[in-house]
């Protein structure tokens, strides 16, 4: 069942540590919001250790299942890759979802309780969640920062030449194949199981969608008669993009009772759907994120989120969608913000401070 399933156990551990971390480092090391990647590695350890124990204890700390604490043991860049992932994908699940009702809430009972159920929204996460953990081990390698891979090995690739000039491919190959062993594929006929590893598919499946062949030219004044290409992943912002549109075209699968809405009874794929072998399969082949329950309306605080009283709304944009007709608030208010930034030579920019009046909308309780 979903309690003892190796990305439920890893998801509810590595987001409660995220969040721990997220206090501690600096709020500049933002890697979803803009899609770049971070500057700096993140900070695991939070006293001093040694070295060569430190990265044991780092896997000791995220509360893995065996099998994980044993692949994240036997390279000293796993722990630290897999915190970078979870971050990356928390800060991109709140960046696509900061103007609906469901703004990715994750501290404390509401993430438990969400991922003990089918909602879309628990779908987009273990999608989100498995990308980022492809995308986050992929440019590990390609930094060098892991012991088992390097660059990517595809053979039509001339990597050692892309060495050499400063390219390296992203090893989308090593570490697709380390997140599907570390992930764990169950052979359950557990419907709830299935859809969990089906949404970890669509996740990595999008990150290798996105993959570009990039080139660099070598020559005598400029010219092209030797070219180095190499795979580069697409940045984690367009992942995140392409994932949120999958989150709005969902299928429903499968029977369940759906405590959320109050509704029981049996769904079936949706038609022109390809289902498993004789029809009779629940879980359609599809590329698209599947889910079995109706979600809640998130409007009212409850065990899935706080509600939406307090969110501040852009009146034009989503204000009576996310105040779900209750109305909101407005506040005036002063602020001071740069203006009128110049660029100086050599090498500073230089802003005048301009003040104004703005109004701030919040939704009514």
């Amino acid at each position: 069942m979903l309690d003892g399933s190796p990305l439920a156990r890893w998801l509810a551990a590595a987001f409660g540590l995220t969040l721990l971390l997220a206090a501690l480092r600096p709020s500049a090391a933002y890697f979803g919001l803009t899609g770049s990647e971070p500057l700096t590695v993140l900070p695991l350890t939070l006293e001093p250790e040694a070295a060569a124990q430190a990265h044991y204890k780092a896997c000791d700390r995220l509360k893995l299942e065996r099998k994980q604490r044993r692949m994240c043991r036997r390279d000293p860049g796993v722990a630290e890759t897999l915190v970078e992932a979870v971050s990356m994908s928390a800060l991109e699940c709140q960046f696509q979802f900061r103007f609906e009702r469901w703004n990715c809430t994750l501290e404390g009972r509401y993430r438990a309780s969400l991922l003990k159920r089918g909602f879309k929204e628990t779908a987009f996460l273990y999608a989100i969640s498995s990308a980022g953990l492809t995308h986050a081990l992929a440019k590990a390698c390609s930094a060098g920062r892991m012991e088992r891979c390097t660059c990517d090995e595809a053979p039509d690739l001339e990597n050692r030449e892309a060495w050499q000039w400063g390219g390296c491919g992203d090893n989308l190959k090593y570490s697709s194949k380390f997140v599907k062993e570390f992930l764990g594929r169950r052979s359950s006929k557990d419907l709830r199981a299935r859809v969990d590893f089906h949404n970890n598919l669509v996740g990595v499946k999008v990150i290798k969608a996105g993959v570009e062949t990039t080139c660099k030219c070598h020559g005598v004044s400029g010219s092209c008669t030797v070219r180095t290409c190499w795979r580069q992943l697409a940045p984690f912002h367009e992942v995140g993009k392409h994932l949120k549109h999958k989150y709005e075209t969902a299928l429903k699968v499968g029977s369940t009772t759906n405590e959320a809405a109050g509704e029981a009874g049996a769904i079936s794929p949706p038609r022109g759907r390809a289902s498993g072998a004789g029809g009779s399969d629940p879980l359609p082949r599809t590329p698209e994120l599947v889910h079995l329950d109706d979600s809640p309306s998130f409007c009212l605080a409850g065990r899935f989120s706080p509600g939406t009283a307090g969110r501040r709304c852009h009146r034009e944009k989503n204000c009576e969608s996310i105040c779900c007709g209750r109305g909101h608030n407005t506040q005036s208010r002063v602020v001071t913000r740069p203006c009128q930034c110049q660029v100086r030579w050599c090498c500073y920019v230089e802003c005048r401070q301009c003040t104004q009046r703005e109004e701030v909308y919040t939704c009514k309780g």
